[in-house]
Protein backbone atom coordinates (compact mmCIF):
# COMPACT_ATOMS: atom_id res chain seq x y z
CA UNK A 1 0.00 0.00 0.00
CA UNK A 2 1.35 3.64 -0.76
CA UNK A 3 1.95 6.25 1.56
CA UNK A 4 0.04 9.61 1.03
CA UNK A 5 1.22 12.74 2.39
CA UNK A 6 -1.76 14.88 3.29
CA UNK A 7 -0.99 18.66 4.90
CA UNK A 8 -3.90 20.65 6.49
CA UNK A 9 -4.15 24.71 4.84
CA UNK A 10 -5.55 26.02 8.25
CA UNK A 11 -4.03 24.99 10.82
CA UNK A 12 -0.19 23.46 8.74
CA UNK A 13 -0.35 19.71 10.39
CA UNK A 14 1.32 17.03 8.22
CA UNK A 15 0.44 13.47 8.45
CA UNK A 16 1.98 10.65 6.17
CA UNK A 17 -1.44 8.12 5.53
CA UNK A 18 -0.63 4.45 4.56
CA UNK A 19 -4.32 4.24 2.16
CA UNK A 20 -5.51 1.91 -0.71
CA UNK A 21 -5.10 3.10 -3.86
CA UNK A 22 -8.80 2.44 -3.64
CA UNK A 23 -9.35 4.51 -0.56
CA UNK A 24 -11.31 7.89 -0.50
CA UNK A 25 -8.96 10.70 0.26
CA UNK A 26 -9.08 12.29 3.85
CA UNK A 27 -10.20 15.52 3.89
CA UNK A 28 -11.17 16.64 7.55
CA UNK A 29 -7.70 17.42 9.60
CA UNK A 30 -7.37 15.47 12.56
CA UNK A 31 -5.62 18.41 14.08
CA UNK A 32 -7.95 20.75 13.96
CA UNK A 33 -11.17 19.18 12.53
CA UNK A 34 -11.08 21.55 9.15
CA UNK A 35 -12.25 20.44 6.02
CA UNK A 36 -9.39 21.48 4.18
CA UNK A 37 -6.71 18.43 5.06
CA UNK A 38 -5.40 17.66 1.03
CA UNK A 39 -3.03 15.33 -0.52
CA UNK A 40 0.40 16.12 -1.00
CA UNK A 41 2.66 16.34 -4.29
CA UNK A 42 5.87 14.08 -3.07
CA UNK A 43 8.72 12.19 -4.80
CA UNK A 44 8.68 8.44 -5.80
CA UNK A 45 9.28 6.47 -2.93
CA UNK A 46 11.25 4.00 -5.15
CA UNK A 47 14.27 4.03 -7.05
CA UNK A 48 15.73 1.64 -10.14
CA UNK A 49 19.14 0.37 -9.25
CA UNK A 50 21.82 -1.37 -11.32
CA UNK A 51 22.28 -1.94 -15.30
CA UNK A 52 19.95 -2.20 -17.72
CA UNK A 53 17.67 1.27 -16.86
CA UNK A 54 18.44 2.63 -20.24
CA UNK A 55 16.49 3.71 -23.53
CA UNK A 56 18.97 1.43 -25.34
CA UNK A 57 18.19 -1.92 -22.86
CA UNK A 58 14.56 -2.31 -23.92
CA UNK A 59 12.90 -3.65 -27.24
CA UNK A 60 13.02 -1.31 -30.10
CA UNK A 61 14.74 1.46 -28.52
CA UNK A 62 17.76 2.85 -30.48
CA UNK A 63 20.92 4.49 -29.76
CA UNK A 64 20.40 7.86 -27.87
CA UNK A 65 19.90 11.18 -30.32
CA UNK A 66 23.16 12.84 -31.37
CA UNK A 67 21.96 15.79 -29.38
CA UNK A 68 22.19 13.78 -25.88
CA UNK A 69 25.41 13.45 -26.35
CA UNK A 70 28.31 15.67 -25.46
CA UNK A 71 29.76 17.75 -28.51
CA UNK A 72 33.29 18.35 -29.02
CA UNK A 73 34.87 21.41 -28.53
CA UNK A 74 37.22 23.13 -31.22
CA UNK A 75 40.74 22.80 -31.36
CA UNK A 76 42.48 25.77 -29.34
CA UNK A 77 45.22 27.26 -31.32
CA UNK A 78 47.43 28.09 -28.36
CA UNK A 79 47.30 24.27 -27.91
CA UNK A 80 50.06 21.86 -29.18
CA UNK A 81 49.71 20.04 -32.51
CA UNK A 82 48.89 16.83 -32.57
CA UNK A 83 51.75 13.82 -33.16
CA UNK A 84 52.36 12.60 -36.20
CA UNK A 85 50.84 9.23 -36.53
CA UNK A 86 53.87 6.55 -35.95
CA UNK A 87 54.91 4.61 -38.63
CA UNK A 88 53.25 1.26 -40.06
CA UNK A 89 54.36 -2.20 -38.56
CA UNK A 90 56.31 -4.17 -40.65
CA UNK A 91 54.56 -6.20 -42.95
CA UNK A 92 53.95 -9.97 -41.65
CA UNK A 93 55.06 -13.13 -43.99
CA UNK A 94 51.26 -13.68 -44.03
CA UNK A 95 50.32 -10.38 -45.66
CA UNK A 96 53.88 -10.56 -48.02
CA UNK A 97 52.24 -14.15 -50.12
CA UNK A 98 54.89 -15.88 -48.47
CA UNK A 99 54.19 -19.20 -46.98
CA UNK A 100 54.45 -19.87 -43.31
CA UNK A 101 57.24 -22.45 -42.03
CA UNK A 102 55.87 -25.14 -40.10
CA UNK A 103 54.88 -24.73 -36.31
CA UNK A 104 57.98 -26.82 -35.65
CA UNK A 105 60.14 -24.27 -36.65
CA UNK A 106 58.06 -21.20 -36.14
CA UNK A 107 59.54 -21.55 -32.43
Amino acid sequence: MPIYAYKCESCGHRQDVLQKVSDPVLSTCPACGASSFAKQVTAAGFQLKGSGWYATDFRGGGTPAAADKPEAKPADASAPAAAPPAAAPAASPAASGKPLPPASEAA
